[in-house]
């Protein structure tokens, strides 16, 4: 049952991200048809920028989130005896290098992973986490985060934030440029038309600049609940004891309080919601319901 598990979550992942791409290349399509009439003109900017975007937070990826979540190293293993150890016990288990550890002042429990690989991959951990939850459940949290780094979620994850971004920016640039510029195609070439295929393609293409950033908030928030529950099962298989988990995941999303320090960008990166209020049915929650991912925990 694991294993079929992972092995579905990563097919559904495959499509979510070819979603992604499919996005990036519509958008970049409809912003040169639209401005420049050459839908290849589009394409390529959209190529190139999704490409720099890419690239950038993949190579600075840790220190942008830490820094946006307000968390503090813990370079040795007497600040922190209690994670450090089980940190350390996770990643062994997982057989990849031994993550940074980070800690953020926050009340609230929550935890989350990110990084560009296994090799320069660091996992965070607030106060609150540290103080509410026992031994048990706290190796759950951890082996939950260490399995997003084994799983390559982390380098996903970076990766659906850029091209989020990415979507969002050329929308930004396109709307922008049809606003000022009036769309300047080439009216020779309009006038030529007879039919109305040039308006109905003109049309879409302002529909596309301004759907396509709502479109890749849901993918993004669809891929993120697909790796929530890979992470998951993933854990149950480094520990083989889903009831630590299980009583984690009940205890953080019982808290009604929400997270001070962190980020609505990364929101996504951490184990639950840290700002609480979402409708876990909704196509924009970025994480699944709770009663489902501990219903998929009890048939392990």
């Amino acid at each position: 049952m694991l294993y079929e598990q992972i092995a579905k979550n990563k097919r559904k992942t495959v499509l979510v991200m070819f979603s992604f791409f499919v996005l990036v290349m519509l958008i970049g399509a409809a912003i040169g048809y639209a401005n420049f009439n050459s839908i290849t003109t589009g394409i390529i900017l959209a190529a190139v920028l999704s490409g720099f975007y890419m690239l950038l937070m993949i190579s600075n990826s840790t220190k942008v989130v830490m820094g946006l979540n307000h968390a503090t190293e813990i370079t040795s293993r007497e600040q922190a005896v209690i994670l450090w150890d089980t940190v350390e016990n996770m990643a062994m288990v997982a057989q990849i290098p031994m993550p940074k550890i980070y800690i953020i002042n926050d009340p609230s429990s929550n935890a989350f992973a990110t990084g560009n690989s296994p090799k320069n991959a660091a996992v965070a951990a607030t106060t609150g986490l540290l103080e509410q939850l026992n031994q048990e459940e706290l190796e759950g949290v951890m082996a939950h985060e260490v399995s997003h780094i084994r799983n390559y979620d982390i380098r996903l994850s970076t990766i659906a934030v850029a091209l989020a971004a990415v979507i969002a920016l050329l929308g930004n640039i396109g709307t922008r440029m049809l606003w000022y510029g009036g769309g300047r195609r080439n009216s020779k070439s309009d006038s030529k038309d007879s039919g109305g295929a040039t308006a109905i393609l003109y049309l879409v293409s302002i529909v596309l600049l301004i759907l396509a950033p709502i479109a890749a908030t849901m993918v993004q928030m669809a891929l993120s609940r697909n790796r929530e529950y890979l992470a998951d099962a993933s854990a149950v298989e480094l520990t083989r004891n889903p009831e630590g988990l299980i009583s984690a995941l009940e205890k953080i999303s019982g808290q009604e309080r929400p997270m001070k320090q962190a980020n609505s960008a990364s929101a996504a990166l951490y184990i639950e919601n840290p700002f609480k209020k979402e409708n876990r049915g909704s196509l924009f929650a970025t994480h699944p319901p709770t009663e489902k991912r501990i219903e998929r925990l009890e048939h392990m």
